[in-house]
């Protein structure tokens, strides 16, 4: 039976890997616990403009095969693969990152976990945040450890985000088991069938390449202001 996939949080990046996952082929429900962002959706509508994200916005409510709740149940029922895409920002009282919004949804999600499934982590996020979240599923969860976590970092460039999501340059997953490294084969087997390289590796190395990535792409900005300055 093919995978059934949600997507929590219909931001930015939520939005877009709803949208294109649902391309590739897979039934999608986004979720968010924004009523007005949900209806939007729902109703064809983008908070935000993307090219090339309307018309796969538009196909896939034409098709079925992408829709969008409020309903925590809702999700935790229909899905087998639950990717977690809430913001993880700056505090506004220090460097660090603000995990509310991300243990909040993992909160509300793993107490309705009854059954195998897995949840991906894509969003940005300190080193060792998986084991805290490994921690609550396993914790929480009336699935045990069969309610798995995996990390699947997001590489998304403004104005190229749906190319970045089904032709992306790599795909990195942080994994725990053959069966999680298996499943996420499952989700990205389209863009791996076009020879995008696949990345395994453990939790913590799979949360470090995102904040790698971004140091790099900040020291390239840097070095480029501080070249046009000369």
């Amino acid at each position: 039976m093919p995978l059934r996939i949600t997507v929590l949080g219909t931001g930015y990046l939520g939005a877009t890997h709803a949208a294109c996952l649902a391309e590739l082929g897979f039934d999608v429900l986004g979720l968010d616990t924004n009523e007005a962002q949900v209806g939007a959706l729902a109703a064809g509508r983008l908070p935000f403009h993307e090219p090339e994200l309307q018309k796969l916005l538009e196909a896939g409510l034409r098709s079925g095969k992408l829709r969008f709740s409020t309903s925590y149940e809702e999700a935790a029922a229909f899905g087998d693969v639950h990717f977690v895409c809430v913001g993880t920002p700056q505090r506004p009282d220090s460097d660090a990152a603000d995990l509310s919004h991300l243990m909040t949804c993992i909160d509300a999600l793993a107490p309705l976990l009854d059954r195998p499934c897995l949840v991906v982590g894509k969003s940005t996020v300190p080193v060792g945040t998986s084991e805290i979240v490994t921690e609550r599923l396993a914790q929480v969860a009336p699935a045990g450890a069969t309610a798995e976590l995996a990390w699947n970092p997001e590489f998304l460039r403004e104005g190229h985000a749906v190319a970045d999501t089904l032709r992306p340059d790599r795909i990195v997953v942080g994994v725990r088991s053959a069966r999680a490294e298996a499943v996420l084969r499952e989700v990205y087997a389209g863009p791996l069938a076009a020879g995008v390289p696949f990345l395994v590796t453990d939790l913590p190395t799979a949360e470090l390449v995102k904040t790698s990535a971004n140091a790099f792409l900040a020291t390239k900005v840097s070095f480029i202001n501080a070249i046009a300055e000369v």
